[in-house]
Formats: structure tokens, C-alpha cells, sequence
């Protein structure tokens, strides 16, 4: 199985041991602690998850600095967005060298992880300026992830974390949530050794699965990890619940049984493009995929990005900074000449209208109205459960 990223054996930093976190949860009582964002506590799930390795905690202004330009860390190590933990004030652990940090998406707000505090220091508002440039590709504040990153606040605790829970992930996607630790024991029970790892945020129309199957196929892989985001999304985005029910009818009906895991890890999306697509390949190494598809726009958001870019990004990365490899994608829909799936730039003698095309507004206006997107377009058991999904939303 391929080896992790930046090193040779996984390093989760979420504590284990029950014992020694019982005891961590016992002196977090006593510590000074701060109400930490919604990306920071991402941040600390894929921490403790082996996600982000070799990472060992939230990165100080020189490294996110470092990574926004070069996309290396000041110490040389291959990473493409900062790891931050940013907050609007930090005045309540001035001074503390360990502290505790409280969830902001469970009710209550309970600790998720300790912090060993280095340094806290505050951006500029130029470097928030290069920041945001560097990674979203724009400062447009329409943009959700500039807007998210730029109204967090500037103050940056960097350190070293021991993570005590996964948030909310592991308890409200029990059958899906899994960290890059456990990918690879599954991956280890089913004998995978070549893998390719399918990323998204929706529900997988056709072309998607067959997409997958193409990957599957081509590259002569023992299996495939469609590995789905189940943290915050942008308004009006289907919620985790209903995209996990729809892929695992999908898998459920239409693939070989132990030829695909259908799982899911503890983050908010960036929408950052080319950078994020990077990351994104970065933890699917950490998780021990050998493939990752990057198609049309990989994790894009409006008209930001060039359809391309998340592929031609990789073009400078050599295996000297990345193990896994890219599956290419163009652009998948189904021949009306062919009768099949096809990606649309293999295909000759195909006009527009050769295809089946249709457009997100258009695919959500169906359902909403209980009609069923055509069966070149969508299966009909997945059109079933989102037609419900729509339906109890306008109740």
C-alpha cells in the first residue's frame, strides 16, 4: 500500500489510549479555553484522522505564509493550503502555553482537542490579502470560501494538538465517517493494493459512476473509495445524509459486491480549486489510495477557476512531493450515438446534441416538480431519494 505523505507510517494525532484521554478531558476542565471556527475544528478531525499528515498541529504565520507562496512549509515540506486555527480574539489564553479548544458545532461546545500554544500572532491584512490570492485564486468576498476565510479573524494560535473527538462526524455518520487510520485497515482486510479515490460533495448522477468504472477499469485497480465531504457546504448543496443514502444505493444496486467503499471524512469545504484539489490528493495518500480522479472544476465554486486548472496544477508536483497519481477526467455524459457513458473529449462524430446534457438548475427543478431526470442521466433508484429529499423541503 502507498506510504503516507511526508513520512513513513501514518501519525493520527487523536489520543487513543482511552485512559490517557480521560485524563486530558479531565485537565482540559482546568485550562484555559477558546471557541475555536468551523474550519479550525475541520481542521482538528483531519488532524486526528491521519488526514493531514505529517502535520502535528495549526501552523504559525511564517508556515502559512510559506505555503500560500511555494506551497512548502518554511521546514520544506510539500503542502498546499494552511492548516490554520484562527480566531477574532485571542485575549481570553493571552499568555497560557496550553489550552483547550471548544467546538462550535455541537450544542454546548465541548473540547475536541488540547493545544500546546507556540506563538500567538496576527495576520496582516496583507498577508490575509496574499493568502486568499494564493489559494482561492481571488479576493472577491462572493467568493464562500474567501468570504469564510477573511471573517473568522486574524489572530493565529499555532501548536502541536492531541484531538479527544471527531465532533459530531463519527456519531451522525456512523456507517461513514472514517479516518485515514481505518481506510487503510479496510483497504488491508479487502487485499487492495491499487486504488482510486473518487472525491464529492453531491450525489453521483451516471456519468459520475461511470466515471469511477472507467478509473477502475483503465488503471487495472483492486477497488475504489468514493470518499464523500459530510462537513459544511455552501447554501443550497445537498446535505450529507441524503448524498450518503443516494451513493450507497447506487453501490448497493449497480456495482460487484467489495469492489467499492463508500466512506466519509470530518471537513468544510474550501471551494479553493487547484490548491484544494491538491490537498484533497494529499489525503487520499494519507488514507492509502494510489489514484485520485481530478475532473472538470475538482472542487471549484462559480466561474473562478479555469475547467482544467485542478489538473494542470499537478503538472509541477513531482513524486518527490506526492506519491499518488491523477486520473485525469474530462468532461462525462452519455452518447445517444453510442448508447453508453463516454468522456466527451475520447468521443469523435459528436456534436453537443449527441449528448445528454443537463444542467444543475435544470436537474433540481425536475425533482423538485417529482420527475425523474432521464435514465441516461440519472439512476432512477438515486432520482427516487432525492425527489423525497426535494419534496419534504417544500412540505
Amino acid at each position: 500500500m502507498i506510504k503516507p505523505h511526508g513520512s513513513d507510517k501514518l501519525n493520527p494525532l487523536y489520543v487513543a489510549d482511552s485512559a490517557k484521554r480521560e485524563k486530558l478531558i479531565q485537565e482540559a476542565k482546568g485550562l484555559p479555553s477558546i471557541l475555536i471556527s468551523s474550519a479550525a475544528a475541520g481542521n482538528a478531525v483531519m488532524l486526528g484522522g491521519g488526514y493531514f499528515n505529517p502535520l502535528t498541529g495549526y501552523m504559525n504565520v511564517a508556515d502559512a505564509m510559506s505555503v500560500a507562496k511555494d506551497m512548502r512549509t518554511t521546514s520544506g515540506l510539500f503542502w498546499p493550503t494552511p492548516v490554520l486555527n484562527m480566531v477574532e480574539d485571542a485575549s481570553a489564553i493571552k499568555g497560557a502555553k496550553r489550552i483547550a479548544l471548544k467546538d462550535p458545532n455541537i450544542a454546548g461546545n465541548p473540547v475536541i482537542a488540547i493545544q500546546d500554544v507556540q506563538a500567538i500572532e496576527t495576520f496582516t491584512d496583507e498577508q490575509m490579502k496574499t493568502i486568499t490570492k494564493a489559494v482561492y485564486g481571488t479576493e472577491d468576498m462572493e467568493h464562500v470560501g474567501v468570504k469564510t476565510f477573511n471573517t473568522v479573524g486574524k489572530a493565529v494560535i499555532s501548536g502541536p494538538i492531541q484531538v479527544l473527538n471527531y465532533s459530531y462526524f463519527d456519531k451522525e455518520f456512523a456507517d461513514t465517517f472514517r479516518t485515514a487510520v481505518q481506510l487503510r485497515e479496510e483497504m488491508g482486510k479487502l487485499g487492495w493494493e491499487k486504488v482510486v479515490a473518487f472525491q464529492t460533495r453531491n450525489p453521483m448522477h451516471l456519468a459520475h459512476e461511470e466515471l469511477c468504472r472507467m478509473a477502475y477499469t483503465e488503471l487495472k485497480a483492486d477497488g475504489i473509495l468514493i470518499h464523500m465531504l459530510l462537513g459544511k457546504l455552501k447554501k443550497g448543496d445537498i446535505p450529507a445524509d441524503v448524498r450518503d443514502a443516494c451513493i450507497r444505493k447506487m453501490v448497493e444496486v449497480y456495482f460487484e459486491p467489495n469492489t467499492v467503499l463508500v466512506t466519509g471524512y470530518g471537513f468544510d469545504m474550501l471551494y479553493a480549486g487547484p490548491r484544494e484539489a491538491v490537498l484533497h490528493a494529499i489525503f487520499r495518500q494519507n488514507s492509502g489510495c494510489t489514484h485520485l480522479i481530478v475532473g472538470r472544476d475538482h472542487a471549484g465554486v462559480g466561474d473562478y477557476y479555469g475547467p482544467f486548472d485542478a489538473q494542470t496544477i499537478f503538472d509541477k508536483i513531482t513524486k518527490k512531493d506526492l506519491l499518488i497519481e491523477i486520473y485525469r477526467a474530462d468532461h462525462t455524459a452519455y452518447s445517444k450515438k453510442l448508447n453508453k457513458v463516454v468522456m466527451m473529449n475520447r468521443v469523435q462524430n459528436h456534436t453537443k446534441e449527441d449528448f445528454v446534457l443537463l444542467s444543475g438548475t435544470k436537474v433540481r427543478e425536475m425533482l423538485g416538480q417529482g420527475i425523474k431526470p432521464p435514465k441516461e442521466f440519472s439512476r432512477p433508484e438515486v432520482a427516487e431519494i432525492l425527489i423525497k429529499y426535494y419534496e419534504s423541503t417544500t412540505a
